[in-house]
């Protein structure tokens, strides 16, 4: 039991998501934040995409009020064997650690399983001391040390987060994604007509030639989406993740999970050819943004991605009036697309000194070369130089 002032708290370790309700859950997450929702994270375990033999298992820390048994702050976080599914790559660690005798896996991390998407890490009940956030990441320095574990992460962090850690003397790790920014459009011709002449034409040359082809595309949302849908865009994603990757991570029950129980904060755009679908992209709709996930096709055609996953994604931001379109991680080819750089953050605590001091250094040298890089593409924008946007 811990003291805050007035607040006396209990922080507890749970292994199941169903230790907690949804709505104390959802309550610590004002923002309905998609990847922070119960929906989302429950379907993930009920659906065995975590759990098991994944190399995910849940470590889901609690703070609770002592006098009411109140969820005042949460730090949903796994015990990870491997580092797949985290689109913050340190394998390089994990050998180098090895091979000086040490042990990397399993490691602490707290992030959304195969989600790469920032947002809040770190939950907590705005009317009780935000000093129950450090009593929880005390809890899993704790656990680390206790268990002779090797480190500690947190991905994809806001920036108030990311202050958080820094104070407590996380190393902060800098990298870059691909944003598409909604500068006040009214239609996608306002979008078009913001870049350079040359970027324009290409777009268009790019949207019609699937047109010419007879495809068409479906924008579905809530109880337009139907289970047939789910089974097919299945097929999409097992189609296209085991040819780049070799596996699938997500199960077939976690999208009819999330489609029975999240679809109002879902878009899926669906392409046909010849009455058949053909490719599919899954979105999520937040507050203020639309996170583009996942997509798969079953026909190669050139420029069906594009059209799938971008154009769609900018198309519906407009017409629902978001700010912004997140599309992942990684693909310079975005930047063509109108997705311009935005650097993106992870925190990481290492219980060995040594190698702690060996990770800051390459930390300091990588940063560098990230934000060289970063202006690097700044500098082939698509953009009209005289568009804000740009």
């Amino acid at each position: 039991m811990l003291n805050k002032g007035k607040i006396k708290v209990n922080i507890t370790v749970h292994t199941t998501l169903s230790a907690f309700t949804a709505d104390e859950w959802d309550r610590l997450n004002p923002s309905k934040h998609p990847f922070l929702c119960y929906a989302f994270l429950k379907a993930l375990e009920d659906s065995g995409s975590v759990g098991g033999q994944t190399g995910w298992d849940m470590l889901f820390l609690a703070a609770r009020e002592d006098s009411s048994d109140l969820l005042v702050g949460i730090l949903p976080a796994y015990i990870k064997h491997h580092s797949y599914g985290e689109y913050v790559f340190d394998h390089s660690w994990a050998h180098a650690f090895e091979r000086a005798g040490g042990r990397y896996y399993p490691k602490l991390l707290c992030a959304v399983p195969f989600t790469p998407v920032p947002g809040p890490r770190l939950l907590f009940d705005d009317h009780h001391h935000p000093e129950i956030v450090h009593d929880l990441l005390n809890a899993l320095e704790t656990i680390a040390r206790d268990n002779q574990i090797s480190s500690a992460h947190v991905n994809f962090i806001i920036d108030e987060d990311r202050n958080v850690l820094t104070d407590r003397g996380w190393m902060i790790r800098t990298g870059v994604q691909f944003h598409w920014q909604n500068n006040n459009y009214n239609c996608f011709d306002d979008f078009l007509a913001s870049l350079s002449s040359r970027k324009r034409k290409t777009l268009r040359k790019e949207r019609q030639g699937l047109f010419d082809k007879g495809i068409t595309f479906h924008q579905l949302t809530d109880t337009d989406i139907q289970p047939e849908h789910w089974d097919r865009f299945y097929q999409f994603y097992l189609s296209t993740i085991e040819k780049k990757w070799g596996g699938a991570y997500l199960t077939e029950n976690f999208f009819h999970q999330i489609g029975t129980q999240m679809s109002d904060q879902i878009l899926l755009v669906l392409a046909e050819k010849d009455r058949q679908l053909i490719a599919g992209a899954l979105n999520f709709i937040g507050q203020d943004s639309l996170y583009g996930r996942n997509w798969g096709c079953v026909e190669h055609i050139p420029n069906l991605h594009f059209e799938t996953c971008y154009y769609q994604a900018i198309d519906f931001a407009i017409s629902r009036k978001l700010a912004t379109v997140e599309a992942g991680a990684q693909g310079l080819h975005k930047v063509q697309r109108g997705y311009l750089p935005v650097y993106t953050y992870s925190a990481h605590w290492l219980a060995d000194s040594r190698f702690s001091e060996a990770v800051s250094r390459f930390l300091s040298q990588e940063q560098a070369a990230v934000e060289q890089d970063a202006r690097s593409i700044d500098k082939i924008s698509p953009y009209r130089r005289d568009n804000k946007a740009g």
